[in-house]
């Protein structure tokens, strides 16, 4: 697929929020290539890690680094004030720990997200892109699943993602504010932390585990490489269709989990089995069985098509593990 933005990002100053983690430093990485500014929102740390970001720091980068928190609204003010666009994708994630920490998820991406509306809305920025997530869907009444489906919040992350949602979506209406909801479905790839199944699956392969202990394995998911998620961000940031509407990201296909499993299973060349463990079960009225994605207004509103098929991006994804191995928890499970 050709860009047709490919060009049109040179020297504009953009914000991304969450940009040292899995998508947000994909997404930067994608933006320095095509010659913006980025202005990167990172959460504080008191020991300076940069994560993601580290290959960016230096002198001469294109990528300035501010450290911060979204729902402090003062330092989201600082960071929004100068910029095109903002790509908010900070957020509270991991489903099994909102189960703990609800108010945490609440504060973060519900509050958080006022935060930003607000600070966008304040200094008039050409456009926001607010990252929603396929969980909102809860399990599909429909398929393939529209952006008219109705939202099911079956866990405290995805409710706090629906209200974030609907907090966007309301300053496109009371205040006319340029914001469009890009709701991805299932991204995979290199960066993903444990917490995600893929990663997960191949950092038990690749330390030698004979058992692979998962969760439920038959719901099935829309798995998209994580390159395909960031181009679909920048050719929305540029599509006026898209203003104050709600944009899936998949690739229209399914895997149920299991399945997943034996392929990469199969392309590791490993020996193992597959163990279902209860302390990675959801609550049974929590468990989202099926997401499929119907990807139709990405594709005719904005040209975006996904490029990177699964096998190959499993391939990526398996070799980032191995290389990576000492990153990954294989003993403990991380909620």
């Amino acid at each position: 697929m050709t860009d047709p933005t490919a060009s049109s990002w040179s020297g504009r100053t953009v914000l991304v929020t969450g940009a040292e983690g899995f998508i947000g430093s994909t997404l930067v990485d994608l933006l320095v290539e095509r010659g913006a500014r980025v202005r990167a929102l990172v959460h504080y740390k008191p020991y300076g890690e940069a994560g993601y970001l580290a290959h960016h720091l230096g002198p001469g980068s294109p990528v300035e680094t501010i450290a911060g928190d979204v729902r402090d609204a003062g330092r989201v003010m600082d960071a929004v004030a100068g910029c095109d666009t903002v790509f908010h994708l900070a957020a509270l994630i991991g489903i099994p720990y909102s189960y703990q920490a609800p108010e945490a998820y609440v504060q973060t991406n519900v509050t958080g997200t006022q935060n930003i509306a607000a600070a966008c809305h304040r200094y008039g920025v050409r456009r926001l892109l607010h990252t929603s997530t396929s969980e909102v869907y809860g399990t599909a009444l429909t398929v393939p699943i529209a952006e008219d489906h109705p939202l099911q919040p079956q866990s405290p992350y995805s409710a706090s993602k629906i209200g974030a949602d609907m907090m966007a979506l309301s300053y496109a209406h009371a205040f006319e504010l340029p914001v469009t909801v890009v709701r991805p479905f299932n991204t995979y790839g290199p960066r993903q932390s444990s917490r995600a199944v893929i990663p997960t699956i191949l950092a038990q392969l690749h330390a030698g585990v004979r058992e692979i202990r998962l969760g439920s394995l038959t719901p099935t998911r829309d798995f998209t490489y994580v390159t395909d998620t960031a181009a679909g961000f920048l050719a929305l940031a540029d599509c006026d269709r898209a203003l104050g509407e709600v944009v899936n990201l998949g690739t229209g296909r399914e895997i149920a989990i299991g399945d997943l499993t034996e392929a990469l299973i199969a392309a590791t060349g490993r020996d193992a089995r597959v163990v279902v463990d209860p302390a990675r079960l959801r609550p049974a009225g929590s468990e989202v069985q099926r997401l499929l994605s119907d990807n139709s207004r990405a594709r005719e509103w904005a040209g975006w098509r996904p490029e990177v098929g699964l096998a190959e991006g499993l391939r990526r994804t398996s070799q980032w593990v191995a290389d990576h191995l000492h990153r990954f928890s294989v003993e403990r499970y991380d909620v």
